[in-house]
């Protein structure tokens, strides 16, 4: 009998834990061969390109790490962005949390997770107006990369 509370408890535990915001985690890259850009002069920004599905027009933008950028009605928050080591293929990965701020209405969470450049389907944002993904992560110069509408 004990055994099925443990068992009850745990599995109520891993339900609240999977309800929570994903988040990366502190000095942990989703892959061995990645890590944040090197220093630099500048800002670590994620390179993103938005694509308005109503207009058809496309446009590229920076997204400062540790910051929010608007695309639209969408905010762009980019906790970090990653890059693959030298000797291994090119690669950038961001995580993102997008919302959408409609006028008129609540925010709505539509993202939040790692997006690879190399492979935009494999986690991307489901939208029916937004597309945005990851192209790269580099270091802007200046004191504010450019923004978005």
């Amino acid at each position: 009998m004990r055994g099925l509370v443990v068992i009850a408890v745990l599995a109520a535990g891993m339900g609240v834990a999977a309800a929570q915001t994903p988040r990366p985690p502190a000095n942990v890259n989703p892959g061995i061969n990645l890590r944040p850009i090197p220093d630099a002069p500048g800002k670590r920004v994620a390179e993103l390109q938005g694509l308005d599905k109503v207009t058809a027009r496309t446009q590229r933008f920076y997204a400062p790490v540790g910051q929010t950028t608007r695309f639209g009605t969408l905010e762009i928050a980019v906790a970090d962005c990653l890059v693959n080591v030298p000797e291994a293929p090119p690669e950038a990965v961001a995580y993102l949390t997008i919302v959408d701020n409609k006028p008129g209405q609540a925010p709505e969470k539509l993202f939040a997770g790692w997006m690879f450049a190399s492979t935009p389907s494999l986690s991307a944002l489901d939208h029916g107006v937004y597309d945005v993904r990851v192209l790269a992560c580099t270091m802007a110069q200046g004191s504010a990369p450019p923004s978005s509408r």
